[in-house]
């Protein structure tokens, strides 16, 4: 099993805000995380990149326990995140922000410039360009590429469709599908959006007032049962 989370519970401050999380993905697996505004969906993420500290339950990554380890070295181990909104570095050019995410699997895999370039062609064409000027779709793909650049065998991606345009979307979806098929990566993914979910995900779990609801295994993941959680 690629990560196995078991009783994951956090909090700010005093107020409980994940009750008690199990969830299990396996390898090559691209799952979603759904749910509505506010249910944990994102602080889940927070957990499991080591950002936000578990306050009880937790996380194995391939079998090891990693529950108190720092971001960093969640990051060393294979586990790439992307933020909600993208987070690049906007005064660096875009190359340079490729190059910081290469940093973090230098040791571990040969470089993926050349993939990046090829699976997104516009980083390419403004490899030059200060990452704060492109658009919001050439971000997301820009933070995407920092994150592939350094060979992650997990990828968390926190709402990929947030502020991009659908046709970026749709690229974004089938690169993602690429590198599941292609490098065998491990995808876990929090979205809102009734398309993207249907484009991407094999199975969902569903939130709940910082709970997993319910499981939607795969063959089960529809229009019609993904649009009744997300109360559309």
């Amino acid at each position: 099993m690629m990560l196995e989370v078991s009783g994951l519970s956090a909090r700010y401050g005093a107020t409980p805000v994940l009750r008690g999380i199990d969830l299990a993905v396996g390898e090559r697996e691209i799952v979603a995380v759904i749910g509505r505004n506010g249910v944990g969906k994102t602080t889940t993420m927070r957990c499991l990149i080591g950002l936000l500290r578990a306050s009880a339950g937790s996380i194995r990554y391939r079998g090891r326990d990693i529950t108190q380890l720092s971001p960093d070295d969640r990051a060393r181990l294979g586990i790439g995140y992307i933020p909600q909104g993208r987070d690049v570095f906007p005064r660096m050019t875009v190359q340079e922000n490729l190059v910081v995410g290469e940093l973090i699997g230098a040791s571990r895999r040969q470089s993926r410039l050349d993939l990046v370039f090829e699976y997104f062609p516009i980083l390419k064409e403004r490899r030059r360009q200060m990452a704060g000027t492109l658009s919001g779709g050439e971000q997301q793909q820009l933070a995407i590429g920092r994150v592939l650049i350094g060979g992650p065998d997990l990828i968390l991606l926190d709402e990929p469709s947030e502020g991009v345009q659908p046709s970026i979307v749709k690229l974004i979806c089938r690169v993602l599908r690429t590198i599941r098929d292609d490098l065998g990566t491990t995808v876990i993914f929090v979205e809102q959006n009734l398309d993207t979910i249907l484009a991407l995900a094999e199975r969902c779990y569903v939130m709940e007032k910082g709970e997993i609801a319910q499981e939607l295994p795969k063959g089960t993941v529809s229009r019609e049962s993904v649009r009744n959680h997300l109360r559309i």
